[in-house]
């Protein structure tokens, strides 16, 4: 059963540094971006997360000096009192509003035991290299310094002491970012109901990462790290858990994640679309641009025109939870066979666009720089638990979560 437990938030001292400090994962954007982001803002958390813009561009972005200096901020920025750490462990309740979408979650503390021994599940592979950066930071900073994004199936209890405390308690921060998102918080320090909170958890059987497998495995690694270092460990050290907000899978927007391809792998389009014709049905779209409306419905957008893909029967095993997915039926009865994209997470034929751009983006990519696009149809938070449940891997590039976590709002020290 899955262990979350409240923590003593390191956190923005008032409403005017969150709204200064609050910012965009840090695996969002790239180092040019962040440092434009951060700007000539003085407590941009992206000094932090990114520290690497702080430094010459000549410096490696994964040197130790990198690292060193997110811990110097940090450490200067509590020094300074801009951020300040709460006496008592405590949970927190953080709202995002995007347009007429709510997602309320609960931030508290997870286990890395709960990681390792599949209570909380994973539906991505990760990279060591990128696994490594994070182990760097989260280390040296002493600190897990951005939050896990993770979901669970909805519980009743849980979700009406968020809505009571919302309704009888002023929020800590109420931050709205630029791209029109509100980011709400409160603090939850009412001892009977932190305990009741960590109970009800208990008797809840999985939570599942839907964002962030590469700082949740980092942060597992950190911790075993340090209790290596300290072979006398509790287990009750900050440093065997690790920062999550966790929202109730009914709370959560999954959006479509759409792909664009540079060629036809050298054929004529009357080639290509007899090739297609061999595992879809194929019809030109009445709407332009055509946007799926069901699952196994795809759109394609090949010079100026769109048409509807509908997958034939047999061409994918139905009750296999990875392989009938759109992504992977895609993958392994057009991309791989008819245009030699062998693994989308390499080839440099394949770009990926969130469905947050909407489909006049694949149509701009199309007209600029590739060939064709496919619109795909949404997965769901059920086909994410189920891949996650047997325990294998969603196909990569298959769910777009909106709204982002921010970052800058909670920071968890591992001391």
């Amino acid at each position: 059963m899955a262990v979350v437990r409240p923590f003593k938030g390191l956190r923005p001292k008032n409403q005017e540094i969150a709204e200064n400090m609050i910012s965009l994962p840090y695996d969002v954007m790239n180092r040019k971006e962040a440092k434009e982001m951060a700007g000539n803002n003085p407590y941009s958390f992206l000094k932090i997360v990114r520290s690497e813009i702080n430094l010459d561009d000549s410096v490696d972005a994964y040197s130790k000096e990198v690292y060193e200096k997110a811990k110097s901020v940090l450490n200067s920025w509590t020094d300074e009192g801009v951020l300040v750490q709460d006496k008592k462990p405590v949970f927190y309740i953080y709202r995002q509003i995007m347009e007429e979408r709510v997602q309320t979650g609960i931030v508290g503390c997870t286990s890395i035991d709960d990681y390792m021994n599949d209570i909380i599940k994973k539906h991505e592979f990760t990279r060591k290299e990128k696994e490594l950066d994070r182990i760097n930071h989260f280390d040296i900073t002493d600190a897990n310094t951005e939050p896990v994004f993770l979901t669970y199936k909805k519980n009743m209890r849980i979700n009406e002491i968020i809505n009571e405390w919302i309704d009888e308690n002023k929020a800590t921060y109420e931050v709205v970012t630029d791209d029109g998102i509100a980011h709400i918080v409160w603090v939850l320090d009412e001892p009977k109901l932190v305990e009741e909170i960590s109970s009800i958890f208990a008797d809840i059987k999985y939570l599942y990462i839907a964002d962030g497998h590469h700082r949740s495995a980092s942060a597992v690694e950190t911790g075993k790290k340090r209790r290596l270092e300290k072979p006398d460990y509790t287990g009750e050290e900050e440093f065997n858990r690790f920062l999550a907000v966790i929202f109730p899978d009914e709370d959560l927007y999954v959006m479509d994640y759409n792909r664009v391809i540079k060629d036809l792998n050298g054929l004529t389009k009357v080639d290509f679309l007899a090739r297609i014709e061999e595992k879809f049905i194929v019809k030109e779209a009445t709407i332009s641009p055509y946007k799926p409306l069901k699952k196994k419905e795809y759109g394609m957008f090949l010079e100026g025109d769109w048409y509807v893909l509908t997958p034939k029967e047999g061409s994918y095993p139905a009750k296999d939870p990875v392989l009938s997915l759109d992504a992977a039926i895609l993958q392994n009865n057009l991309l791989a066979p008819i245009l030699g994209i062998e693994d989308p997470r390499t080839d440099k034929r394949i770009d990926f666009i969130g469905g947050i751009r909407g489909l006049k983006e694949l149509e701009k990519r199309v007209n600029e720089d590739m060939k064709v696009a496919f619109a795909l149809y949404p997965v769901t938070i059920d086909d994410l638990m189920g891949v996650a449940d047997a325990g294998k891997v969603m196909p990569p590039k298959s769910t777009w979560f909106e709204p982002k976590l921010r970052s800058g709002l909670f920071v968890h020290k591992l001391n």
